[in-house]
């Protein structure tokens, strides 16, 4: 049985990273997006991921209404 490495980083932050990473970029490559996010769809079903959270965030959920003036 191989032992895994744990690091300070939340279960698959680096598949979700990459495809934020993706959907940014220009010219926009959806097969390269759809790939990364099928590795993210895999990584949270191997890993039973129930939830993302951004660090700013803390424990307050976002609002789809953020202040702006």
């Amino acid at each position: 049985m191989a032992v895994e490495k744990t690091s300070d980083k939340p279960e698959c932050a680096q598949q979700a990273l990459d495809l934020l990473n993706c959907v940014t970029q220009s010219p926009f490559d959806q097969d390269k997006c759809l790939h990364l996010l099928n590795a993210l769809r895999e990584c949270v079903v191997s890993k039973k991921v129930k939830k993302f959270s951004l660090a700013e965030q803390g424990h307050q959920e976002a609002s789809p209404t953020s202040k702006k003036a």
